[in-house]
C-alpha cells in the first residue's frame, strides 16, 4: 500500500497505555486514514464514522457490537465497522493496520 500527495499529522494517537498507536494521514479530497500498530492484547474501540480496517500484517480476531461471533483476520484481509458502534479486538500478534474512515 502506498499513498501519494498526502499530509501526515506529526502528533500521533496513543491508546491503551501505548499498546495501540497510529498517525493520521490526510488526502487532498478531504478524506483521512490512520496507519497504526497494535501490540498483542485485547481492546475495545468506539466509532463515530463507519470504518474499513485493513490488516497489513499480523493476526487478530474481532467482534462487532451486534454480533456474538469472533472473526479471524490476518495480513491482507479487512473488515468493516458500522458508524456509531463499538467493536472488540483480540490481537494475536503485533498488528499493522490501515483504518479508512468511510
Amino acid at each position: 500500500m502506498k499513498f501519494d500527495n498526502v499530509s501526515v499529522e506529526v502528533e500521533g494517537n496513543s491508546y491503551f497505555d501505548g499498546a495501540v498507536t497510529s498517525r493520521t494521514i490526510n488526502f487532498p479530497d478531504g478524506s483521512r486514514k490512520t496507519l497504526g500498530f497494535m501490540s498483542a492484547g485485547e481492546y475495545e474501540f468506539g466509532t463515530d464514522q463507519a470504518e474499513l480496517m485493513e490488516i497489513t500484517s499480523g493476526e487478530l480476531e474481532y467482534k462487532l457490537a451486534d454480533s456474538e461471533e469472533w472473526v479471524s483476520v490476518k495480513g491482507g484481509e479487512s473488515f468493516n465497522v458500522p458508524a456509531n458502534s463499538k467493536f472488540q479486538v483480540k490481537a494475536k500478534t503485533m498488528v499493522d493496520y490501515c483504518c479508512s474512515y468511510l
